[in-house]
């Protein structure tokens, strides 16, 4: 008998393993950009990741130090284990594959055929072209906890090789390719000898403090790196991570539930001392960009710190405004987006103006990642708002080229 019901059509699922073809993991993800008309949009991802580990051997001979440069290389070669010697490791990161049910990140073990291009660029380009982005910025993953390791030392010599070998094997490669160098934070002159060292060199677009660590930001040392980085135009980033060492994440029991909190709090802080001991006022011209700490904690913080601020005024003497103000005229990325209440959303997205001072960012390969449909399906943004969050927000900020036919009918700005 028919009940006038239609059957279900059954869909083949594919399995996605560690060798499955970025392309494939992400077709989905191409045809929303074909549906969506992707093609005049200029898209610029802020937030991307590779896998540095998986170059160790390559990025070890770029260590200066000739001892830590023949233990890292000795590591590869007769020792097993994870993370490669130098780093330090952080086991975290073995529950993003979410008990091996997303595993796109924990080993990216597709097969690259085309040996002319380094391996990591190969990958970077089929997860751009998959998304129909334009232009993507790529930071590492496990150097991210670098700025806790208990050899503190230890961050200078292995990020400047970082660096080194980042800048002249991978971004020479693609012109679409991008980043923001990585300052050992730890050590403030290294750090200023790093923007004199890296600032022209081809592809890099600014800088990046790993926001996991403990370092007031707002302290004296730090003042001739701040304005060095104003001096030379390029955006200062924080990037977030989660540190479940800490002793405020070390009470939480489930991955999921640390991830939430620690991704926020490390950015909670810094920007607290950044609004709150005036370095906006000090350095007016230095942009600032909050990096993979979605935007839900950002108005909460307008609030607070507006809150105490007019009734302690004292504290904050080189303050002209309330922090809010200076909240609304930094930049932040949207990934992770929290999209599950609407309302909640574009209140976030107003507090922050984020038709001028959000940047897209996908975070892939990471288990959350986002793609651009995320930005072009919200129901409360016009086209032109949604293109300047896209790309030319990114482009005006770090002085990118966008052709033509993929500037809209607007100009994205303050």
């Amino acid at each position: 008998m028919d009940s006038g019901v239609e059957t279900p059509k059954h869909i083949a699922v594919t399995e996605i393993t560690a060798e499955t073809d970025t392309r494939d993991i992400l077709d989905h993800a191409r045809q929303m950009g074909v549906e969506r008309n992707f093609d005049d949009v200029y898209i610029c991802d802020i937030d991307s990741h590779h896998v540095e580990t998986e170059s160790w051997g390559e990025l070890a001979e770029y260590i200066e130090d000739e001892v830590l440069r023949f233990q890292a290389v000795d590591h590869l070669k007769n020792r097993t284990g994870s993370p490669p010697y130098g780093l330090n490791g952080d086991l975290g990161l073995r529950f993003q594959d979410v008990g091996g049910r997303i595993i796109h990140q924990g080993k990216r073990g597709e097969k690259v055929e085309d040996k002319s291009v380094h391996r990591d660029v190969v990958l970077a380009q089929r997860a751009y072209e998959s998304m129909a982005i334009d232009y993507t910025v790529v930071f590492p993953t496990q150097m991210l906890n670098l700025g806790v390791h208990p050899q503190f030392h230890m961050e200078g010599p292995l990020s400047t090789a970082y660096n080194r070998w980042f800048t002249d094997r991978i971004l020479p490669a693609d012109p679409k390719l991008g980043s923001m160098i990585y300052l050992p934070f730890g050590d403030p002159a290294l750090a200023c000898k790093t923007v004199e060292e890296f600032a022209d060199k081809p592809g890099v677009i600014g800088f990046m403090v790993t926001s996991v660590r403990h370092k007031p930001v707002h302290h004296n040392d730090y003042m001739k790196l701040y304005a060095l980085l104003e001096e030379v135009g390029k955006p200062l980033g924080f990037h977030a991570g989660y540190y479940w060492a800490d002793e405020w994440t070390k009470q939480i029991n489930q991955f999921g539930a640390m991830h939430a909190l620690s991704f926020v709090w490390c950015n909670v802080v810094h920007m607290t001392n950044w609004i709150w001991n005036g370095l906006s006022e000090k350095f007016p011209n230095l942009d600032v960009l909050w990096i993979e700490s979605g935007l839900a904690w950002v108005p909460w913080l307008m609030q607070r710190l507006d809150h105490t601020y007019l009734m302690r005024t004292s504290e904050a003497p080189l303050l002209k405004r309330v922090p809010s103000e200076y909240m609304r005229e930094m930049y932040f990325t949207s990934q992770p987006l929290e999209t599950d209440n609407r309302k909640a959303l574009e209140f976030n997205c107003d507090m922050i103006n984020a038709p001028s001072q959000l940047l897209y960012a996908s975070d892939w390969p990471h288990w959350d990642f986002d793609t651009p449909s995320v930005i072009w399906d919200m129901p409360f943004l016009g086209e032109q708002e949604k293109r300047n969050i896209l790309g030319l927000n990114a482009a005006k900020l770090f002085g990118l080229d966008v052709p033509k036919a993929q500037q809209g009918t607007g100009a994205a700005g303050k």
